[in-house]
């Protein structure tokens, strides 16, 4: 099978710091790759490389089976990059952003207008089709940079980011519109500090760590390697705590934490049908039971276990490349880089 995004043992040096130790990473064609990482660990350094607009050291990337760096011109028709900031043209309206774009990706003037009417209408921006980007919401930024990202009809789509700064409800739109994207048969490379949104999105993730890939897999997967499983039990005020307390210390080998204020215990457990038998015992002892539930860890858990330490804990260690500070001007020139 001929993969959509393939990289090899790609290698990347900022001076005496190693942004990516032989990153590898392949993307099917029609699916999303979540890449997770704390701050610092090359997960846009290794976008850049894949997009054609950072060349690595060593290692080999393709795209379609086109080498970033002997075939870029071919690779950057095949690619769409939407970066960490809006890269737009505050001036301008989102009509205008897009027919500039368009016209820069070698569209006629009436294909440009055509195909940015088509965006806008896809987007649920008509309503501001006229109206300057300084006057948009976030979330109608990020929509209409996603929309300028979109506009030569990439079979790859690298999202650094893409909804970083949102409110729950635009970051839940931009989630539509991605999973619409990709069921059209997009691919995807999805860079997030919300794990929630790899989670929700994601089919497999790589987590990479001071430019190492750390582990892969997925998002099931990969809660089931850092270990247990959590039994949450939650009784009413009148219950009997130390009846409970006994029963899941016999039935899990483990002393259960109990949380007062919401009357909840925890314990880890190994075996599922733990749970069963739980609530036979329970039921023998005459006790009631309001909520009962299973769960694997989430993923700040798994991401807490393999790289050691939270995701916003860590120094940004590639010279910025991946610090999340280079601005909307870079981010701008890379949009225009992607067009030639």
């Amino acid at each position: 099978m001929q993969y959509a995004v393939e990289a090899e043992n790609l290698v990347k040096r900022f001076g005496k710091t190693t942004a990516l130790s032989n990153f590898n990473i392949a993307i099917s064609p029609g699916t999303i790759v979540g890449l997770l990482g704390p701050n610092g660990a090359g997960k846009t350094t290794a976008v850049r490389i894949l997009a054609t607009l950072t060349r690595p050291d060593s290692g080999r990337a393709l795209v379609y089976g086109n080498d970033v760096v002997r075939n870029p011109v071919r690779v950057r028709r095949l690619v769409g990059l939407t970066g960490q900031y809006a890269s737009l043209d505050e001036d301008l309206s989102g009509l205008e952003n897009l027919v500039l774009v368009s016209r820069l990706s070698n569209l006629s003037r009436a294909e440009a207008r055509r195909r940015a009417q088509e965006l806008l209408e896809g987007f649920d921006i008509v309503h501001a089709a006229n109206r300057p980007v300084r006057t948009y919401s976030g979330g109608m930024r990020r929509r209409i940079d996603l929309a300028a990202s979109i506009v030569s009809r990439p079979r790859v789509l690298f999202l650094d980011e893409p909804t970083t700064g949102l409110d729950p409800r635009a970051r839940s739109d931009m989630w539509t519109i991605i999973r619409e994207m990709v069921g059209e048969g997009v691919s995807v490379l999805l860079t997030t500090q919300y794990l929630e949104e790899a989670d929700e999105l994601a089919d497999t993730i790589t987590v990479i760590d001071t430019g190492r890939v750390i582990a892969e897999g997925k998002p099931h997967e990969l809660k089931r390697r850092i270990g247990s499983q959590t039994l949450e039990l939650r009784i009413p005020a009148d219950a009997d705590t130390e009846t409970v307390t006994r029963i899941l210390e016999e039935l899990t080998e483990t002393r259960p934490d109990f949380q007062a204020e919401t009357r909840t215990f925890k314990a880890p457990v190994q075996d599922s049908r733990i749970m069963s038998a739980v609530v036979r015992q329970l039921d023998l002892a005459d006790i009631a039971v309001e909520e009962l539930a299973l769960r694997l860890p989430s993923l700040d858990e798994v991401f807490l276990g393999l790289t050691g330490r939270h995701k916003s804990d860590s120094e940004a260690t590639d010279s910025g490349t991946d610090s999340g500070d280079a601005g909307s001007d870079s981010q701008a020139t890379d949009r225009l880089e992607l067009t030639r």
